[in-house]
């Protein structure tokens, strides 16, 4: 038999899923298997009204993160994430764009004139714009199937009352294949169901709900290639599309800001493989390569990079950064888009950070 999990003890080799109390630390449970960690997000969708594009037609996936512009610069512009074009509707002069909406979402209101861009190029215009929410739906449970439960997650499903059923805030920490943290999301979940474990007699499924992010299909083949664990050679995320390596760039950021990196001496030279930095994930995963090896971390945006620069990431000024092949970044980063459309050079601006923070780059 299976035994009740060790209260608060070490799990590894338990599982590869693990279901923690945020404030005490207590540990619910553990379980090899999580279903509806990895399902399509909801999406809204914009109809575009009078479009008018800026070169290219869009169309198929369009980009990461797409800015939406008022053309009066009265408003700031918002974000729509994860954005595909469905085309354009039969006898119409619009087009149709699905994505995520950031937590502000459009200006309230406001159905006036933007222009779009995704950070590298302005894709078009259109005069209104209409947007629509995506369907109410019932959001699936988490399901931890065969979960190794606590005495404490034990005695609370035997009361079974609404309380003991509330969970409250806990964090769904995940390891890869080695037994070390990967990532985690944070569940404010109810207990809706359970029942044993076809693994063993001691085992359950347990059903939650709760809003739970999911990663999406685009990103699955990432995390279950670094599932298995981080990669051994530098650049494995060269051949993904720019999607594909945001995702890689998310699980190294969360992986790299929990590991404790020991800071090499000063004067230490860093080389870095510059023949694969096509858009902004690249440059970043380049960058963590370069100072912390394969599947390092060292920033992903110009505000990490300054503070992983002050120590505790590996790094110590003064040190010198070779730069191989620079004239790639700079030909597709050097004239970038902000949020409301200026254009700046993103290769110049971290060349200025790793500058001033005692790194000294020569380009090649």
């Amino acid at each position: 038999m299976i035994p009740t999990m060790c209260e608060d003890g070490d799990h590894r080799g338990q599982g590869r899923y693990s279901l923690t109390d945020t404030e005490s630390g207590h540990v619910w449970g553990v379980c090899a298997e999580a279903e509806g960690l990895f399902r399509e997000p909801l999406r809204g969708t914009y109809e575009l009204l009078g479009w008018v594009p800026d070169g290219a037609e869009v169309r198929g996936w369009v980009g990461s993160r797409v800015w939406l512009v008022p053309e009066d610069g009265t408003l700031d512009a918002w974000l729509l994430e994860d954005v595909e074009c469905l085309g354009q509707p039969r006898g119409t002069d619009g087009l149709v764009l699905t994505g995520m909406d950031d937590y502000e979402g459009p200006p309230e209101g406001y159905r006036g004139p933007v222009r779009l861009h995704d950070g590298y190029r302005w894709l078009g215009s259109c005069r209104e714009f209409a947007r629509v929410l995506p369907p109410e739906q019932v959001e699936p449970p988490l399901v931890l199937r065969g979960l190794v439960p606590s005495e404490r997650l034990r005695q609370a499903l035997a009361r079974g009352t609404r309380r003991t059923l509330n969970l409250e805030e806990v964090w769904l920490g995940i390891r890869d294949d080695r037994g070390e943290p990967l990532a985690d999301r944070l569940l404010r979940p109810e207990v809706r169901a359970w029942q044993p474990s076809s693994g063993g007699t001691d085992l359950m499924d347990l059903e939650l709900d709760g809003y739970l992010a999911p990663v999406p299909g685009y990103a699955r083949p990432v995390w279950e290639r670094w599932l298995a664990g981080p990669p051994e050679a530098s650049g494995a995320w060269a051949a993904a599309d720019t999607r594909q390596r945001g995702a890689w760039l998310d699980l190294v950021r969360e992986r790299g800001c929990r590991l404790k990196h020991q800071d090499r001496q000063a004067g230490h030279a860093y080389e870095l493989d510059g023949r694969h930095i096509t858009d902004e994930p690249s440059l970043y995963l380049a960058l963590g390569e370069a100072v912390n090896g394969p599947g390092g971390y060292f920033g992903g945006c110009l505000d990490a990079l300054v503070d992983c620069l002050r120590g505790n990431f590996g790094y110590t000024a003064p040190a010198t950064l070779v730069w191989r092949d620079a004239a790639t970044a700079r030909d597709h980063l050097s004239r970038v888009l902000a949020p409301d459309g200026d254009h700046y050079d993103l290769v110049a601006l971290v060349i200025e950070v790793l500058t001033e923070g005692g790194m000294q780059v020569t380009l090649t």
